[in-house]
């Protein structure tokens, strides 16, 4: 790998000419900077080098379509923050199809009497959640719907609402205490 001849700049001004002059290059110095960072990043948490190398392109791919859309200060903490929450997403989807996967083969040969009585109850334990779900505090339920339902990134999130990114995280994880809560209440009073 060659030395950068753009050492001397500072993210700082390779974002400055990247938003000045709309030119990919400038931001590709700056991916260039960082990909070590990102494929350490995503090794973390995907621990398999062939995903981690899926993730860091994907993060790349993500940085010149998202990029354009809104002024970033901080590259490196922003890129960071990127390939992380990608990488979360990717977990979070993996483990959502392990669990159907598994929920598919153990209802693969059902008794139909059995399989009605569990249909009931999800549907009814549906219900209950949305009507919890409308309990909680406006930017609780605002921010669980877009996390959980809507599958959306902590900084997606952020972004969607205007919430800081700690903000986002503790309406989060209140909106789900408080769910839980709400839950478990209705269904003890059945």
């Amino acid at each position: 790998m060659k030395p950068d001849h753009l050492s001397h700049i500072t993210d700082q001004e390779l974002l400055e000419k990247f938003y000045a002059s709309k030119d990919n290059q400038w931001l590709g110095h700056l991916l260039h900077r960082y990909t070590l960072l990102l494929l350490g990043v995503c090794m973390k948490y995907m621990k398999n080098e062939e995903e981690a190398t899926d993730c860091v392109q994907q993060v790349f791919l993500k940085c010149i379509t998202e990029l354009h859309k809104y002024k970033v200060d901080y590259f490196k903490s922003w890129v960071y923050m990127v390939a992380k929450n990608h990488c979360l997403m990717k977990i979070r989807d993996r483990q959502g199809k392990i669990a159907t996967e598994w929920k598919d083969h153990m209802n693969e040969v059902p008794e139909e009497e059995a399989n009605k009585q569990l249909h009931v109850e999800k549907d009814r334990q549906l219900e209950l959640m949305e009507a919890s779900l409308k309990e909680l505090n406006p930017e609780q339920q605002q921010c669980v719907t877009l996390f959980y339902l809507e599958k959306k990134s902590y900084q997606e999130v952020a972004e969607t609402t205007g919430f800081s990114m700690m903000q986002v995280k503790s309406h989060i994880q209140n909106g789900k205490r408080n769910l839980k809560l709400l839950l478990e209440k209705k269904l003890a009073g059945r």
